[in-house]
């Protein structure tokens, strides 16, 4: 079987700790070469992963001409420069979210989408569990299309050093994780939001918004509400009604790689819970199946499953909640 040879750029926790250990049990990847702005870096990832090459440069490993795809899992800020960088090298990119600053910023991409594939790395997307509940939705499981979606992502970071707490970088709660529950809104409903509103509260020192309620309107009486935030008590979940029952996802974003992962059905008849029917998943890693996915659309054996306006589109919405938090009032997508 042909492999897909992969470099990653940045020893970023998010790429060592899950994303690699994911591709790697995939049959169609070969985790080649990691870089680092610092060589040593490099070289201590590569040695503890056995990764066969390290570089100390980001430019050194997008100049390698045996690597077939690049996994950017960089500041914010720095995705759309070196995404760039590297599909002018002739490499496919796979880009950790959200894949821009803003909407425009990824207009810098525009010349290069023909020339090879680039895609914004939701994991979400391609986990069994939302794939499964999507096709119960889409089955009449709760009764009638989904009317109403419900989201909460959190955690609590107060380190001024973290650069999700780096305003200037990309960083807060919406940028971090409320791309999350949009993305789910978009994935379950299978809609565009027309308009969205914001109620945000931000760091008084860090200036990144640290408690976000979003409400977006997807039309024909379909909402999403949700809430994210960088300094409350850990917690996630997702939840989707129809007319006569709903479907909740438990751990929805971080599903876990090495256990059966779950959704319930729930036609509230008992309101303790006890009437909801559970789903269990075959074990899977949704990093395995994104990268995967990704892998084999540069092989050509599947299309690309979403490319760069999918990330417009995205960002659009965000940078609407975020007119939103500064008029006050209902903005439109666009």
């Amino acid at each position: 079987m042909k492999k897909v040879r992969w470099g990653v750029l940045s020893t970023a926790k998010i790429g060592v700790a899950k994303v690699i250990p994911g591709m790697r049990k995939s049959h169609y990847i070969d985790v080649a070469a990691i870089a680092s702005r610092d060589l040593a870096s490099a070289e201590a990832a590569a040695s503890s992963i056995g990764i066969e090459k390290a570089y100390g440069s980001y430019e050194d490993l997008l100049d390698d001409p045996d690597i077939d795809a690049i996994y950017n899992p960089l500041p914010n800020h720095l995705h759309v420069p070196l995404t760039l960088k590297a599909a002018e090298a002739g490499k496919h990119v796979l880009c950790e979210k959200p894949m821009a600053l803003n909407a425009a910023e990824l207009d810098q991409l525009r010349a290069v989408e023909g020339k090879v594939l680039i895609m914004e790395g939701f994991m979400v997307r391609h986990s069994l569990q939302w794939n499964a509940a999507r096709e119960q939705v889409r089955n009449g499981a709760l009764g009638s299309a989904p009317r109403m979606i419900q989201s909460f992502f959190s955690y609590n970071n107060q380190d001024p050093a973290n650069i999700r707490n780096k305003v200037e970088w990309g960083g807060g709660g919406l940028m971090d994780i409320g791309c999350y529950p949009i993305v789910a809104g978009r994935f379950f409903f299978e809609a565009e939001p027309l308009r969205v509103m914001a109620l945000v509260s931000r760091h008084a020192e860090f200036g990144t918004d640290t408690v976000t309620g979003g409400l977006l309107d997807f039309g024909q009486g379909r909402q999403l509400t949700f809430g994210v935030s960088t300094e409350l008590a850990r917690a996630q979940q997702l939840t989707v009604w129809g007319a006569d029952s709903r479907l909740t996802i438990p751990v929805p974003y971080n599903a876990q790689p090495d256990v059966p992962n779950i959704f319930a059905i729930d036609s509230g008849e008992a309101l303790d819970g006890a009437s909801a029917k559970v789903f269990e998943m075959d074990v899977s890693d949704q990093y395995t199946r994104m990268s995967e996915d990704f892998s084999r659309a540069v092989l050509g054996e599947i299309a690309l499953p979403y490319g760069v306006d999918d990330a417009r589109q995205n960002m659009r919405i965000i940078d609407a909640l975020f007119r939103s938090e500064t008029s006050g009032r209902w903005e439109d997508v666009g």
